[in-house]
């Protein structure tokens, strides 16, 4: 008995560290200088939750089995990253709801209003979570169709589902007993998940993603009431809170609500968008032609998108910057809060890339320098540079603020077409006298300007 109760101390320590650890993760990861003891902090934090797991007796197999399952997950191209974030947040979300069923049907009908209340709340977060974020990795993954998939009266279904599994899951905090009630409880939100991700566009990825993080960490929180696990509220609570944050930063940064984001299916195709666009003229460009025009730049800003991970160009772009650079032009890197598919996904292409993260500029810091920049170098980013987010009020992004790059002195897109972005709309952009089209993929483009510019060693 003292070996058992010294056993659970010991956890408890463990765990609070653990705890600790992960709020001065959150703390210094919010600013770059202190951003890597962040992450270290977090790494160790997790070491030692995993730690004090391992001292449970019978934990061992399990371990083992996630950790083959966790390796390989680990082991992706950083243009993946966003799609195997999708699925971690799957799999945790599945984990919890196979607990909260498991506790169920092992308490029930002895369960307290207050832990059934918990209990429900665990196991629809984790139900719909799971399910919405296999929609979201495939999606992101091309599986499934990037556009929203969209049908009359969506809106009312989704919520009608989801305001049944709550009122099932209310009846069973009364009546704990009628187990015949919980499995309905539990599938109708992998249904409501499916439902809920589906007719959002991938414009709205990284909100999403964010948005399903949140979820997947108050679900945790509450699997820690259930299984009276400090760390797990402490850590869920984290989670959840962040994502929810960062979910709210995002949206304001398209200048939308939740519930547009939710319910809006932004990222509709619109058939305007074709209709136009053969009867206007671009001007395009070699890359021996922008190659000169770059070198005679002083001040240039790169715009990155998803079409520079969707190419894996990102060391290229370094490559770039260095030929730039070494010939005594300003280089900087302009990054909007929602480009690419998730949270920060840019600045960790680019930082793999070990480009200096004082170049990475927010769109508020240098939307106001693009009137003195001689070239702005856009690659692969559609929506968050279109002008019709300030021009046009019958726009779907129409309020969206966008990165100033037509306001530069000469603006160099690259694409492999003039297909239109998530959005589904046309970029005006693309038709101004002081644009140039660069058609080609973004890895080679910018390779074919490295190599013009002589790899930035010959003045």
């Amino acid at each position: 008995m003292n070996d058992f109760a010294g056993n659970q101390t010991v956890i408890e320590v463990v765990y609070l560290v653990a705890s600790a650890l992960f709020i001065l993760s959150l703390r210094w990861m919010s600013s770059p200088s202190t951003a890597r003891r962040g992450v270290r902090a977090g790494e160790l934090g997790m070491v030692l939750a995993i730690a004090g797991t391992l001292l449970h007796h019978g934990i061992v197999d399990y371990l083992v089995l996630g950790t083959g399952i966790g390796i390989p997950l680990g082991r992706v191209q950083m243009t993946a990253v966003p799609q195997r974030t999708a699925l971690s947040h799957a799999f945790g979300a599945c984990c919890v709801t196979l607990v909260g069923t498991a506790e169920f049907y092992l308490r029930t009908p002895n369960v307290p209003p207050f832990m059934m209340a918990v209990l429900s709340m665990e196991v629809i977060l984790g139900s719909l979570t799971f399910t919405g974020s296999l929609m979201a990795a495939g999606k992101l993954q091309e599986i499934l169709p990037q556009r929203p998939l969209t049908y009359r009266g969506q809106n009312v279904v989704n919520l009608s589902l989801l305001g049944v599994s709550i009122a099932l899951a209310a009846y069973l905090v009364r009546h704990p007993g009628a187990s015949h009630l919980f499995p309905l409880m539990a599938g109708i939100p992998l249904v409501f998940g499916i439902l809920m991700v589906i007719p959002i566009g991938g414009a709205d990825m990284p909100t999403v993603i964010s948005l399903l993080n949140s979820y997947a960490g108050l679900s945790a929180a509450a699997m820690g009431f259930v299984l009276d696990s400090k760390l797990l509220i402490i850590a869920g609570a984290l989670d959840g809170s962040s994502g929810f944050i960062l979910s709210v930063i995002m949206s304001k940064a398209m200048n939308r609500s939740f519930t547009n984001v939710i319910f809006g299916a932004f990222g509709q195709v619109q058939a305007s968008a074709a209709t136009g666009q053969e009867a206007k003229n671009v001007r395009s460009a070699t890359a021996e032609e922008a190659a000169s025009i770059l070198s005679a730049a002083n001040q240039v800003v790169i715009v990155p998108g998803y079409g520079m991970a969707v190419a894996q160009a990102q060391h290229k772009v370094r490559e770039l910057y260095d030929a730039l650079s070494r010939r005594g032009v300003q280089v900087r890197f302009a990054i909007h809060p929602v480009a690419g598919r998730m949270p920060g996904h840019m600045n960790v292409l680019l930082a793999e890339a070990d480009i200096p993260y004082d170049k990475l500029m927010d769109m508020d810091d240098i939307n106001g320098d693009f009137v003195q920049t001689d070239v702005a170098l856009v690659i692969g980013a559609n929506d968050v540079t279109n002008p019709a987010a300030r021009n046009d009020s019958t726009s779907p992004i129409y309020g969206m603020p966008i990165l100033d790059v037509d306001k530069a002195r000469t603006v160099m897109v690259i694409k492999r077409g003039m297909s239109p972005g998530f959005a589904g709309i046309d970029n005006p952009l693309y038709y101004l006298d002081r644009t140039l089209m660069l058609f080609g993929d973004a890895k080679s483009f910018v390779g074919n300007i490295v190599r013009e510019l002589g790899g930035g060693g010959q003045n």
